[in-house]
């Protein structure tokens, strides 16, 4: 069998840490597992790195923080690879490039291109260990970059698919996925083993157990990821396939994000290309949205409104201001102050009346619903943000997901 484990950044914290990180690492080789691991920098070393960058300059070079902050991966790797030594197990620090990860794009933006990893598997075959730095690559200029918060997960991905692993194992401060945040229901359950599908909805609703990028990675090439706890080596979550053979209850849980604005530009001219006209400048600036709604058309002028993530509301406002005039549209509203809840389930598919459910839950709570979005296995609503508590708590126990005892 052949593994790939990633340790995030509180997995290895500490110099206490990394040691026994090195001993979950030796209980694999010690089962006959070739493994390779992939590393981020210790917890809070990035942002550490990055505040000195600006104390330097208020506009530091793109190139030059790459190259910076690559540097936490790099110590990491290599006290990794010392204490594994130390163990008597052969190990190898290797920086991104070194590991064969070249990139495409802008720097702190990278995507990974491609993975050359023969000697990594080389090593592995041998009983070594490679400790790779994750997050992390070159282009082809040889320049180093970087793939952005949370790309050490799919760096791990990358090199699990480039090696052939049988399954990523990704170790972090938590034991799995939950049906909903345990801080908000405490009789949340974890779930032993959840679909790519849902795990992405999970991750693009703010759940920041797994980067979004790693899991699309992981659907793509169908490797198995298995979330688990480095303080606590019990059973975690497994992501993979959809099992076409197992009953599925109407849904696996609940998710939130605080991370929400509306904005509405309302009298806004309905005719052909009006909402390119509003989207392409949005996206220009590099502006995602994500529930859009737009009105009826009346004496032809229609209302369009759309959420986007609430650090980009006010460079929203200021966009659509200008915009507003252009288009002769009547005036912008927003609203900051909103939130997503939403059920996930691939069980959606074979169950009925389960957007109805929702709904009538939600309406018992006296919570007003402001938009609706739903996909195959999702069902998102938008509502104020001081009920997300009460909506969350509530649909969890209408769909049966507490915890048993």
């Amino acid at each position: 069998m052949r593994i790939v484990q990633k340790f995030g950044g509180t997995s290895v914290g500490s110099l206490e840490r990394i040691r026994a990180t090195a001993k979950i690492i030796q209980g694999e080789l010690n089962n006959g597992v070739e493994v390779a691991v992939v590393v981020s920098a210790m917890s809070g070393e990035t942002n550490r790195l990055l505040a000195m960058a600006q104390e330097m300059s208020s506009a530091p070079s793109p190139r030059e923080l790459d190259a910076l902050v690559a540097t936490g991966e790099q110590v990491t790797a290599a006290l990794l690879a010392i204490e594994l030594n130390e163990l008597g197990i052969s190990a190898y620090s290797f920086s991104g490039g070194q590991a064969g990860f070249t990139t495409e794009g802008n720097h702190a933006k990278a995507r990974i291109k491609d993975v050359k990893s023969e000697h990594l598997i080389q090593h592995m075959i041998k009983g070594e260990v490679p400790v790779v730095t994750g997050f992390q690559g070159v282009d082809e200029a040889g320049n180093i970059t970087t793939l952005g918060r949370g790309g050490s997960d799919t760096s791990a991905v990358a090199l699990a698919v480039a090696v052939q692993a049988d399954c990523c194992d990704i170790y972090t401060d938590v034991d799995g996925i939950y049906t909903t945040d345990p801080r908000i229901e405490p009789k949340a359950a974890k779930m032993d083993s959840i679909s790519y599908e849902e795990m992405l909805e999970f991750a693009s609703l703010g759940a920041k157990v797994l980067q979004t990028r790693s899991v699309e990675l992981a659907m793509r090439y169908d490797m198995p990821i298995h979330l688990r706890s480095s303080f606590n080596l019990i059973q975690g979550t497994r992501v993979s396939k959809e099992d076409s053979n197992m009953e599925r209850a109407e849904i696996s849980g609940v998710a939130y994000n605080r991370d929400e604005a509306k904005v509405t530009i309302k009298g806004i001219p309905d005719q052909p290309g009006i909402a390119a006209s509003v989207f392409g400048p949005v996206a220009e600036a590099d502006i995602n949205v994500d529930v859009i709604v737009q009105n009826v058309s009346e004496d032809g002028f229609t209302d369009l409104t759309f959420t986007v993530p609430r650090h980009d509301f006010a460079a929203t406002m200021t966009l659509l201001d200008s915009l507003c005039v252009s288009m002769h549209a009547k005036e912008v509203r927003g609203d900051n102050t909103v939130a997503k809840v939403s059920i996930i389930g691939v069980g959606m598919r074979s169950h009925t009346g389960v957007a109805k459910k929702m709904f009538d839950v939600l309406a018992q709570e006296n919570i007003n619903i402001q938009m609706i979005t739903t996909s195959e296995v999702k069902v998102t609503v938008v509502l104020e943000e001081k009920y997300v508590e009460l909506a969350v708590r509530s649909l969890h126990q209408a769909f049966g997901l507490a915890q048993e005892g």
